[in-house]
């Protein structure tokens, strides 16, 4: 969507707020033992207490507050009683709606130190990411977006996983445009001033081919190699990009 008036900014930023405390309550809580439906409940907690709900489950379907994807899993993990284990990296995805606006981020978080690997696994999707902000300004194509992280990507040794890209947000979770995390030629949409989208470099350590789970919601990759996932929603200006869903 593009904000329209003071009432859109001011839903937007109370979705964006609900995702950043969850994603905080959540990151708190991934320690070796924990299940993926412990850290569910953490997130349905702060939903609760903020008037907010699930916008995968009321979009999608979706059976789970957020999305928790452990290791090789990419996206769309579905909560249940996997326990988390020492060095694991695992994929918080949250998305909020609260008062007919939505709102997405994700972070990629280690239960533990974890390895070097992936240390450096997670640290390039942060650094694509915000490597990404800096070309999201009024007036640029959507494409640039892409240019950047792929190349940051690429220079660090990892892949950028292209089916899977960022979208505009606002009053659903998908809204045009597509945001991919490559560089495409054809790709003509341009960034305005007041787009609401996420920027979401999605990124493995080997190849980028995905297959999805009997659940008909997890994503990991094919060859096993690990993921991780960046996302913010942000609102597109002249200038550097207001994040909605950070402090």
């Amino acid at each position: 969507m593009s904000i329209q008036n003071d009432t859109d900014r001011r839903g937007l930023e109370a979705a964006g707020s609900v995702v950043r405390l969850t994603l905080e309550a959540l990151a708190a809580a991934v320690c070796p033992g924990v299940t993926t439906a412990d850290l569910d409940a953490v997130a349905a907690r702060v939903f609760a207490a903020h008037g907010a709900r699930s916008a995968p489950a009321l979009v999608y379907g979706f059976p789970g507050t957020v999305l928790i994807s452990v290791n090789d899993e990419v996206v769309h993990g579905v909560p249940g009683p996997r326990r988390i284990e020492r060095d694991d990296v695992v994929k918080l995805d949250v998305t909020v709606e609260r008062g007919g606006y939505m709102a997405d981020a994700a972070r990629t978080v280690i239960a533990g130190d974890g390895t070097p690997a992936a240390q450096r696994l997670v640290g390039c999707a942060e650094r694509a990411f915000e490597a990404a902000l800096e070309v999201a300004t009024a007036g640029r194509k959507v494409r640039e977006i892409g240019r950047v992280v792929e190349r940051v990507v690429r220079a660090e040794g990892f892949t950028v996983i292209r089916s899977l890209t960022g979208h505009g947000i606002g009053r659903t979770i998908h809204e045009p445009p597509s945001v991919p995390n490559h560089f495409d030629p054809w790709l003509q949409d341009e960034l305005t001033e007041g787009l609401v989208l996420t920027i979401e470099p999605i990124i493995c350590a080997g190849r980028e081919s995905v297959t999805q789970d009997a659940d008909g919601w997890t994503m990991r990759t094919r060859d096993g190699s690990l993921a991780a996932h960046h996302e913010h929603t942000l609102i597109i200006t002249s200038s550097r990009p207001v994040l909605l869903t950070a402090a």
